[in-house]
């Protein structure tokens, strides 16, 4: 199994393939849209920040938002948009106890085998009544199913492949349990389904539009628990919130 930093820095050189339209940017936005739903401050961290694609959305309206990743190669794609970024682990986040409004992290968790102290990390930064956004990749669901039974050959650069990474699936209940085992106070949940059947269906005049809507919908409701990417929204206690 590949080292995460390795497969990242190799990833990166194809990781903007693509992801600027259709499928992929309509992730980056649902995600983008949660962040922006939690927003209680102008203090952001994301934790994971890759090449910086979902962190420029979020700068839009959260202009002291800052990303920090493990990969140089990512990085470095993430700085050439002019974006704040350092480099740094999970597991030892760089900044003081207090020190951001909101925290989120998404595709990233589950590729970080020493889980509870990544999470005691997002917990520490946050500031009282801060959020923590933290998204888990869900086994009760199809998406999880799909992948559980190795329907996916793609490879992701020049010698990494999907699964030469760890990659951990924690249900909707698991992931809120690990979240109050570091301290916080679990106040919601957003789904991400992936209805779309093909990235080619976002070329269809109107399809794309109809399954961004349909993924809005699910997204809230009852059945986000379903849902391929689960995230649970958090509070760190106190601030009088």
């Amino acid at each position: 199994m590949k080292d995460n930093r390795s497969y990242y820095d190799d990833f990166s050189r194809h990781y903007d393939d693509a992801r600027g339209h259709g499928y992929h940017a309509l992730l980056d936005d649902l995600e983008a849209e949660c962040v922006r739903e939690w927003l209680p401050g102008s203090r952001v961290l994301e934790v994971g920040c890759g090449t910086g694609l979902l962190l420029e959305r979020v700068r839009r309206f959260a202009q002291g938002a800052i990303g920090m990743d493990l990969s140089r190669g990512m990085l470095a794609r993430a700085r050439a948009r002019g974006l704040p970024v350092c480099r740094a682990s999970a597991v030892a986040l760089p900044y003081r106890e207090g020190s951001f409004d909101l925290v989120y992290s998404f595709k990233v968790l589950p590729h970080v085998d020493a889980l509870d102290r990544a999470l005691a990390e997002a917990a520490r930064v946050l500031t009282p009544g801060g959020i923590a956004l933290l998204e888990f990749y869900n086994p009760a669901s199809l998406r999880g199913l799909w992948k559980k039974l190795r329907w996916w050959n793609q490879r992701v650069g020049s010698a990494s492949h999907d699964r030469e990474v760890f990659t951990a699936f924690h249900t909707p209940d698991e992931a809120r349990a690990r979240a109050r085992a570091a301290g916080l106070e679990v106040v919601g949940g957003y789904g991400i389904f992936v209805v779309t059947p093909h990235p080619f269906a976002h070329r269809v005049p109107l399809a794309g539009a109809m399954l961004g809507a349909v993924e809005r919908a699910l997204a809230r409701g009852p059945f986000a628990r379903w849902a391929g990417f689960y995230i649970v929204a958090c509070r760190k206690p106190g601030g009088g919130r």
